[in-house]
């Protein structure tokens, strides 16, 4: 009669070492995807209210330009979304500065500072 120790986690052909081997690894592959999900986290809670700030800013131009610069296709506003940041700033800047005129235009850049004018460019280039 042959006796099976009783403390093997189960059966398997390859034997209690496998198993253990196995469960072992799979227990260190979900601690690592753990440690990799907690160390991401507080990343982006700290992204998270420079984005919501992006993200209010760029909605005070929706109504005219469209959801994320999407303006609607064939209307005479100009669709924002994807255009250079470089190309986006400079018109900004000169509807500031009243280079470019305009009909309300040249009144929002009044009231953004340099610092929100530039995220807004970055915001809409980078959409696509």
């Amino acid at each position: 009669m042959i006796h099976l120790p009783t403390a093997w986690p189960s059966w398997s052909p390859r034997g209690p070492r496998f198993e253990r081997t196995a469960g072992a690894a799979r227990r260190a592959a979900a601690l690592a995807a753990l440690a990799l999900c907690t160390a991401v986290a507080p990343a982006r809670a700290a992204d998270e209210p420079a984005r919501l700030r992006t993200r209010a800013l760029a909605a005070t131009c929706a109504h005219c330009h469209g959801t994320e610069g999407q303006a609607v296709p064939g209307e005479a506003l100009v669709r924002l979304a994807g255009l250079p940041q470089d190309y986006l700033l400079s018109q900004l800047m000169a509807f500031r500065n009243g280079q470019r005129s305009a009909t309300i235009m040249h009144q929002i850049t009044r009231g953004y500072s340099q610092e929100q004018l530039e995220t807004l460019a970055a915001f809409f280039a980078a959409q696509r």
